[in-house]
């Protein structure tokens, strides 16, 4: 079986090229399509594959600027020529689902969000963007979002990575979906001793607006609790001069320093909504519990009273007295580490191979 997967951009190693690596494991085979590559920022396991950039990789400074060329992007990915595919995986939270497919391919898209700064939070991107972005945005994303409808009639099945999303797929694309949650490895991290244990949180991922990590640290600069950050992003040096005395900003560390900090610190502090959120998992596979606001895949993943606590609203009374209230949680790491584990890599390669095999065997029966 000749197979192709598409991948909006390859950038870096992110929830969504977690998801391509994964896909390389189960199809050694298969041909990656993208916008954008940056070898050196991608696993190995992705390297091995044949990669295939649209023309959009050739522009001015597309490898740091490729966000500028979105408008472009669905006209790059017409032009691919994706005759004598047998299977196509998109994956998409940027343009990645409108190839145009093969008659007789199947084309499964799994999709991480529909694109969000057209959809759900087009209207905090465009506060946020420059006075002539801001200017032009309206009619570039009215077209875009037009696009974007159509060329969900060329996807056979949409794979979503929670219920979060799922409903997102229904409401702009008017169509239904299978959930099945992104592989975490679950399995490479590990629970401290009690005595190892620090007497800190910990914030950990990219820092970007929509994550509220500036929500976190006015909390604990206030409460006056120890809290570490883990992550770099276009919020960091704001964040620095944000932290207060109780709070440390440690920027990007390897993830034999992230594993460590999962492990030993007291809980995860989640205050932005995900449309899945593999961070908490990986805190929960470490056996420590997280507390989250209480919206989006947090709420599919975060056993509240169990494996952490939910937060309603996204202020710093409702953090602190999240924080507070986990003293009132009996924490035991076995059982939320065994909680973490029902999203893990086998349980995704299982459930990918099935409902592949199901809509392969649909299509070709509605053809005989």
């Amino acid at each position: 079986m000749k197979v192709a997967i598409i991948h909006y951009w390859l950038v870096g190693m992110r929830g969504g090229e977690k998801v391509v690596e994964a896909l390389c494991e189960m199809y050694p085979q298969a041909d990656i399509f993208t916008h954008i590559y940056v070898p050196e920022m991608v696993s190995e396991t992705i390297r091995r594959h044949r990669i295939t950039q649209t023309f959009i990789n050739g522009l001015p400074r597309a490898a740091r600027m490729y966000k500028a060329y979105l408008p472009l992007m669905p006209l790059a990915l017409e032009q691919l020529d994706l005759s004598g595919y047998d299977l196509i995986i998109s994956s998409e939270s940027g343009p990645a689902k409108g190839i145009i497919p093969p008659a007789n391919a199947v084309h499964i898209c799994y999709c991480h969000t529909p694109m969000r700064y057209i959809w759900n939070m087009y209207h905090d991107y465009r506060k946020a963007a420059g006075r002539l972005a801001r200017l032009v945005m309206p009619p570039l994303v009215h077209y875009l979002r037009a696009w974007d409808v159509t060329t969900a009639m060329r996807v056979d099945s949409f794979v979503a990575n929670s219920a979060t999303v799922s409903a997102r797929i229904q409401r702009y694309y008017g169509v239904g979906s299978v959930v099945i949650h992104p592989p975490v490895d679950t399995a490479a991290f590990t629970i401290a001793q009690p005595s190892e244990l620090g007497d800190y949180y910990l914030m950990a991922g990219e820092l970007v607006s929509y994550k509220r990590p500036d929500l976190a640290v006015r909390a604990f600069n206030k409460m006056q609790l120890k809290l570490v950050v883990i992550g770099g992003g276009e919020m960091l040096e704001e964040i620095r001069r944000l932290a207060g005395p109780t709070v440390t900003v440690m920027g990007s560390q390897p993830f034999e320093a992230l594993k460590q900090h999962y492990s030993r610190c007291r809980a995860l502090i989640f205050p932005g909504e995900e449309d899945f959120g593999i961070v908490p998992v990986e805190a929960m596979a470490s056996g420590r519990p997280v507390i989250a606001f209480g919206r989006g895949g947090a709420t599919e993943t975060v056993a509240n009273g169990m494996s952490g606590v939910l937060f309603p609203e996204q202020t710093i009374e409702a953090v602190i007295r999240a924080v507070r209230s986990l003293a009132d949680i009996q924490i035991d790491p076995e059982k939320i580490a065994a909680h973490a584990g029902q999203f893990g890599r086998e349980q995704f390669f299982q459930k990918m191979r099935r409902h592949i095999e199901a809509v392969a065997a649909a299509k070709a029966s509605s053809r005989s």
